[in-house]
């Protein structure tokens, strides 16, 4: 396996990812249309010639037979062009001694601070090749190339995850808050956000805060949590330091994950070593590495050791990377601050 660039020809084989995701994956539609275009935003942006505003990188992981079978993206800079809109969880007290009452209501407020961050985007693996090595491959490669063309990004990254609905689509935050806005299953304002309507329906709802108390129980148990779908992308970004700050989703009410770009262990942690062939030994850590280019990148998750400033690793690994001996690598080991063991 190895993540590289999304392209063009990928169109066919991302439409069947966007469908197999279903509802929730709001930065992969299944229209086809749609999906071209951003195609055509994606190859501009890893050449370099589209500015942050506008920046789209998507990844693709390929399996042996070239074909794309999971992605993950990432936009340079959310919300430049059109308002990036999240809640933001509160608290608001209210209290007299007369009465002796006094009562904490968690509240929503309709915010725009994450207004310019880097957001993490489009993370999709099916069923079948959902495991901790593809996970963390596809995931964490983003992290890589941010490291090695950090100026074109923000010092913030940031990642909306999916949060709950059920096998027909219907989600229980959506349903006690944004479908009193607009007559709509969550399935159909899902869709519209992913083809450019979230600012439209966002400016649709309530400016003033909300109490999560006059939400249905099922919508305030749903705050903050994700898919089941999400559960291996969750632990992925948490295992490099991306946490919860309080921002949910003004749709489903998903988490938002957030960290300083230079405090994702990924980022931070790697470093630009020489690429050596050899044997990496039978106790080598495995390491992510990344082949510095940029419209051509090349990522991977391999067994390597490091000797002297040189990463040593085997032919096949140098094969797949599309380098030779003494080329340079930017790499980094692959395992974060805590380990997951038990996805299937």
């Amino acid at each position: 396996m190895l993540v590289r660039a999304a392209r063009p020809d990928d169109l066919a084989s991302l439409l069947r990812l966007a469908g197999d995701a279903g509802s929730g994956l709001t930065s992969l539609p299944a229209s086809e249309e749609r999906l071209a275009r951003r195609l055509d935003t994606v190859q501009a942006s890893f050449a370099g010639g589209v500015a942050p505003a506008d920046a789209d990188y998507l990844f693709v992981l390929e399996d042996e037979a070239g074909q794309a079978v999971g992605t993950s993206g990432m936009l340079a800079a959310a919300g430049l062009r059109e308002p990036w809109y999240s809640y933001r969880m509160g608290l608001t007290v209210t209290a007299s001694r007369e009465l002796d009452v006094y009562r904490q209501h968690p509240t929503l407020f309709l915010v725009n601070d994450l207004t310019g961050a880097t957001a993490l985007c489009s993370f999709y693996l099916p069923p079948q090749q959902r495991n901790v090595g593809n996970g963390r491959l596809l995931s964490k490669a983003r992290f890589l190339f941010m490291a090695e063309f950090i100026a074109d990004f923000s010092s913030r990254v940031i990642v909306e995850m999916r949060g709950l609905s059920d096998e027909q689509g219907r989600s229980p935050f959506w349903d006690s808050l944004g479908k009193h806005f607009f007559r709509m299953e969550f399935a159909r304002a899902d869709y519209l956000t992913g083809i450019g309507s979230k600012a439209f329906i966002a400016e649709m709802m309530p400016k003033f805060p909300l109490y999560a108390c006059f939400l249905s129980q099922a919508a305030r148990e749903a705050i903050g949590q994700v898919h089941p779908d999400s559960e291996l992308g969750l632990a992925m970004l948490r295992e490099e330091g991306l946490t919860d700050q309080g921002y949910i989703d003004i749709f489903d009410g998903g988490p938002t994950l957030e960290a300083p770009i230079g405090q994702v262990r990924a980022i931070g942690e790697s470093r630009v070593l020489v690429l050596a062939t050899g044997t990496p030994g039978e106790d080598a850590d495995t390491f992510l590495i990344h082949n510095r280019a940029r419209q051509n990148c090349r990522i991977i998750a391999a067994p390597a050791r490091m000797a002297a400033g040189t990463l040593v690793v085997s032919m096949d690994s140098a094969e797949r990377l599309g380098l030779r001996p003494g080329a340079p690598v930017r790499a980094v080991s692959l395992v974060g601050r805590q380990s997951v063991s038990s996805f299937v």
